[in-house]
């Protein structure tokens, strides 16, 4: 199935098309929030605090994955939205061939430099080895996380959001039944979680490639298409590369934030690390939204249709509005029935720690999504310049001021910080978008 987005309502049409959307990034939180889950339970708060550790540095290779993604969504997009579907084959394929050269050399980066990355972000020593073990498996899998990303890049390009949305709910929940098979059954440890991850993503992406090349073919062309296409790998780096630049350092922020929370010692990473993973679950979803209104846009301005992207940025608000209203009351009142998924009673100052965190970040959820709208506005307009200013004052904010404040408030500092980049970013990213969309739009 592919979806037009350049007519119909656009309210219903942008609604229809994010819904599920959100459902695939809930069961593709899973993943990560599975392992950390089936750590803490089964193995411990060591194991728990280890997968923690790790998962920062995977989200610089997960930012590589990402920036492809976007790339080529917003540019198969445009060229679907203008029925240049020949280009758009090209872009698709050109596109494969670079993700798999760029996933070749991270891999070989990684596996490099996973113990000197480590052992810059001061991990304790009672940690290495485990978060060192569960790293060079992540790594191991890289090829599955790329063309897993680009499959549903592609997907929603198209205006499918259903079919990304099954493959994940399936492998997801696959994936936690696996995680505590290897942990409980097979006693594989940490090194059990990062399997599984690895054996159910993969077969998710294979089924996913398989799937999209097929609808690919469904989609009348004339000639032979060109695998590879040096002036669309151009227009794809455009939009790619800002977009790995800001992923990868908002990633280098937070390892630079999770060095300052490994100085207080193994409790309040661990609390740390049930948190944000339950904080990351909002701010994913609330991103991957915004990937959708920047599929929405590409497609009608494509189309040459600007006029109706205004009324989908005030649809994706209400819709984004309405997705905070619960996670930031169960944050805000019952976090802890969240962190004892990650963690049992036992492990009082971790929790203690992790709700400080919650209910310090959760209010300014309304804040945040705002600017991840707008930010899908402006990536899918190709404003990428104003989009990484806004990204970089937000990160630039957030690693200061965690410095600044774990001086003077300790731990609960570092998480002060967060409010303070969201907002003056949010200010910013609004601005630009009724700025530079006018201009778009005349």
């Amino acid at each position: 199935m592919t979806k037009d987005l350049t007519i119909g309502n656009p309210s219903t049409v942008l609604w229809k098309f994010c819904l599920p959307l959100f459902g695939g990034i809930i069961f593709q939180q899973l993943y990560n929030i599975a392992d950390s889950l089936v750590a803490g339970k089964f193995i411990g708060e060591n194991a728990l605090a280890s997968v923690g550790n790790s998962y920062e540095i995977t989200l610089i290779f997960i930012a590589f994955a990402f920036g492809c993604n976007i790339g080529c969504s917003v540019i198969v997009s445009q060229l679907f939205g203008a029925k240049k579907f020949e280009e758009m084959k090209s872009a698709v394929y050109t596109t494969l061939i670079s993700s798999a050269v760029l996933c070749a050399a991270l891999m070989a980066i990684g596996f490099l430099f996973c113990e000197g990355l480590l052992n810059i972000i001061k991990t304790p020593q009672e940690l290495m080895a485990d978060s060192l073990l569960y790293l060079r498996i992540y790594v191991a899998g890289l090829p599955f996380l790329f063309f897993y990303n680009v499959a549903t890049g592609i997907f929603s390009a198209l205006g499918d959001s259903r079919t990304p949305f099954w493959f994940l709910a399936v492998s997801s929940t696959a994936n936690i039944a696996v995680d505590i098979l290897f942990v409980t059954a097979f006693d594989m440890g940490v090194a059990g979680v990062a399997w599984a991850t690895f054996l159910c993503q993969g077969v998710s992406c294979i089924l996913a490639i398989v799937v999209v090349l097929k609808k690919l073919q469904a989609i009348p062309t004339q000639g032979r298409i060109p695998l590879f296409s040096r002036t669309l790998l151009g227009k794809i780096a455009v939009i790619a590369i800002p977009s790995i630049l800001q992923q990868s350092f908002i990633s280098v922020g937070n390892i630079m934030i999770q060095s300052v929370i490994n100085s207080f010692g193994a409790s309040v990473i661990a609390g740390y690390s049930a948190s944000i993973k339950l904080n990351n679950l909002v701010i994913t979803s609330f991103s991957t939204l915004g990937n959708g209104i920047s599929n929405y846009t590409a497609q009608n301005l494509g189309a040459g249709k600007p006029a109706r992207i205004n009324e989908g940025f005030h649809a994706s608000l209400k819709l984004v509005w309405l997705l905070c209203i619960p996670f930031f009351l169960f944050y805000f009142f019952a976090g802890r029935y969240g962190l004892l998924l990650f963690m049992d009673h036992s492990s009082e100052n971790a929790l203690a720690c992790g709700m400080t965190f919650l209910r310090i970040v959760s209010p300014f959820y309304f804040v945040v999504s705002a600017k991840l709208m707008a930010d899908g506005i402006l990536r899918g307009a190709g404003l990428m310049k104003q989009f990484m200013i806004t990204t970089f004052t937000d990160l630039v904010l957030r690693v200061v001021l965690a410095f600044v404040f774990s001086g003077i408030f300790g731990s609960t500092g570092i998480w002060m910080a967060w409010p303070f980049g969201w907002s003056i970013a949010t200010v910013m990213s609004l601005a630009f978008y009724r700025k530079n969309f006018k201009r778009q739009a005349s």
